[in-house]
């Protein structure tokens, strides 16, 4: 066996304590998020000092103490940035603590509009991430690899925690899915403003198309925003659909996409076949090519194809693998993995482009 030199052994250890931390960063970000942080700190012009801070969100006066300690750890992943005061500057007549400042992360954060350029903030969809239900599934990771007694809490490590799987949890949870539906909304606004701004020609010669699972239509909302002539609709459970009011832009039709699809120039499906697995896909993939007209029709695919070269997008994308392993027994695919279900649902051919960095868009064709 190789031995360690005193670096490498250094290293390793360093690396081994910081995979083992590594729930207290998603736990800090959401800490800062529930405090208002990244929301201060743009009121105030994008530069802050603590006593800004602390008049800005509600500490309480035991607490107050701590917050530097949690400003430092946030800072130290770049979540926001501390600048140290120059020598001997004081305020108000004591000596200047650090000012902290939004980096391109923590900008994704704030809620003001137009902070972010033209996409909202994402912080509903950290909080959707975050949750006791998110938590307490990842928790029983050991106990469900370990478990084979064909029940339905082996299914996957969600099931195994909460005893139903996480459609059952928002049904029976209003708030879990109301911050669920926002975390969604959010994020979609994002990719939707790189899809429409950057691949727009996806949706030439469409005139029609059904947001499949699209919850509450903020894809289809900005995709008839951008091409008026395209009729919109969103296809989606009953819980989902009956919560939203109507827009008068974007039809809600409620229904199931294993039993059936409107008929439609297009089907939209973002962020939808990483819930399930390959059987359920290639249900799902045949619903659409029944929906769709074989000549000119196409299924327009938002997901992640996993093998990025790049280690920053790859983390990301194996991630988002293990979360679906862990809350829905679905999986994130490569190449091979997404042609093999395209070709078993019947679809004669389809054109793959990255977007939105670790994620692609797929025209699919019947």
């Amino acid at each position: 066996m190789a031995t360690f030199s005193n670096e490498e052994l250094l290293q390793a250890h360093t690396e081994l304590w910081d995979l083992t931390f590594g729930y207290l960063k998603s736990m800090a970000l959401e800490c800062a998020i529930k405090l208002g942080l990244p929301n201060a700190i743009h009121r105030r012009g994008g530069d802050a000092t603590l006593p800004d801070l602390l008049d800005a969100v509600s500490v309480p006066e035991s607490k107050k103490a701590h917050l530097p300690r949690l400003m430092r750890f946030l800072g130290a992943f770049g979540i926001f940035t501390a600048d140290a005061p120059a020598a001997g500057e004081r305020a108000n007549g004591e000596e200047a603590g650090a000012v902290y400042g939004l980096t391109p992360v923590s900008r994704l954060l704030v809620d003001d509009s137009g902070a972010n350029g033209s996409c909202g903030s994402l912080s509903p969809f950290v909080l959707s991430q975050t949750t006791k239900y998110h938590v307490k599934a990842a928790m029983h990771l050991p106990e469900w690899f370990t478990s084979d007694d064909g029940a339905a809490a082996a299914e996957m490590p969600f099931r195994t925690a909460h005893g139903a799987d996480l459609w059952g949890v928002m049904d029976r949870d209003p708030k879990m899915n109301q911050v669920f539906n926002a975390g969604m909304g959010s994020d979609t606004q994002l990719a939707m403003d790189f899809v429409i701004g950057n691949y727009g020609d996806v949706f030439d010669g469409v005139t029609s198309l059904v947001d499949v699972g699209g919850g509450t239509g903020s894809a289809a909302r900005a995709i008839a925003k951008a091409f008026p002539h395209v009729k919109c609709s969103v296809l989606d459970l009953p819980n989902v659909v009956n919560s939203v009011p109507p827009d008068g832009v974007v039809e809600y039709i409620s229904g199931d996409m294993m039993s059936s699809i409107p008929a439609t120039d297009a089907v939209f499906l973002k962020y939808i076949m990483h819930d399930w697995n390959d059987e359920d896909c290639v249900k799902i993939l045949k619903q659409c090519k029944k929906a769709i007209p074989e000549s000119g029709g196409k299924v327009i695919i938002v997901d992640i194809v996993v093998g990025s070269p790049l280690k920053a997008m790859l983390e990301a994308q194996v991630s988002f693998d293990l979360l679906m392993m862990v809350i829905t027994g679905g999986k994130e695919r490569d190449e091979h993995e997404w042609r093999k279900i395209f070709m078993d649902a019947g679809f004669s051919h389809h054109k793959t482009r990255p977007v939105l960095g670790f994620m692609a868009i797929t025209e699919l064709y019947a």
